[in-house]
């Protein structure tokens, strides 16, 4: 089963969601890894977070800031958090860029009057590109 090993030191992953013809949009978006779960945020609507209502499958490899990929494709199925899920996913986000993902951008999410959503991303059985 792939890990996520290659996000620990990385802070920024490109992420992969479906739209609904099939084809993918890439976005990079910052990654916290704890343990054996990798979490992502955004807000509820953006549009990655409205693909990945309906099709939870995404593909997420390390990458750039600006979005070039540094390392192999995973397969994962994105879940919504909820509750103390929630609460521990951005924790553990904010603790990777404490300025950026532990203020700014919680507090930008509420003068937008955005409902920021967490979201935990489950490896798939293999990896695409290993």
């Amino acid at each position: 089963m792939p890990t996520f090993d290659p996000f620990v030191k990385r802070r920024t992953a490109l992420l992969s969601t479906y739209k609904r013809d099939g084809t993918t949009v890439a976005t990079p978006v910052t990654i916290a890894v704890d343990g054996d779960r990798a979490y992502v945020r955004t807000w509820d609507s953006a549009w990655k977070a409205k693909r990945m209502r309906n099709n939870p499958a995404v593909l997420v490899a390390p990458s750039t800031v600006r979005g070039r990929p540094t390392g192999p494709t995973i397969g994962a199925h994105a879940r919504l958090l909820e509750g103390e899920e929630a609460k521990h996913a951005a924790r553990a986000i904010a603790r990777r860029q404490r300025l950026l993902q532990g203020v700014l951008v919680p507090v930008a999410h509420r003068l937008m009057r955005y409902r920021t959503l967490h979201y935990e991303l489950i490896p798939d059985d293999a990896t695409l590109d290993a």
